[in-house]
């Protein structure tokens, strides 16, 4: 007989639940950990502390992550980061700063004692 592992989104845990998982490895559970880190994924504690949030770099369970699918929300980009995207810098020539087109390259009528 084969075991099949069904891979499915990741679901908000009680924290009974936790603290349950918490004692089973020997870790502290006063005060309340603030994330719990496991292999690919972390578990997060709530603002209202009734619940962690079941993080990981593709998804979460949080209402945030349901609300906007498919972008990352704010404990899979602390916990997960992205790398940055380069942003294309324009040249000089392509950007948007006035060239001088009076005398002297400046952009504006000239005082002639200015000594320009």
């Amino acid at each position: 007989m084969k075991t099949k592992i069904v891979s499915e989104a990741p679901v908000t845990q009680s924290t009974t639940a936790v603290v349950s998982l918490l004692k089973y490895l020997g870790k502290s559970i006063d005060p309340l950990p603030d994330a719990v880190e496991l292999p690919g994924m972390v578990l997060v504690l709530s603002n209202k502390k009734n619940v962690y949030y079941a993080t990981s770099a593709n998804s979460c369970s949080c209402p945030g992550a349901t609300y906007h699918p498919g972008q990352p929300c704010k404990h899979s980009r602390k916990y997960f980061p992205q790398p940055k995207k380069e942003v294309d810098v324009p040249d000089i020539v392509d950007s948007i700063k006035p060239a001088g087109k009076w005398p002297g390259g400046f952009n504006g009528p000239v005082d002639c004692d200015m000594g320009a």
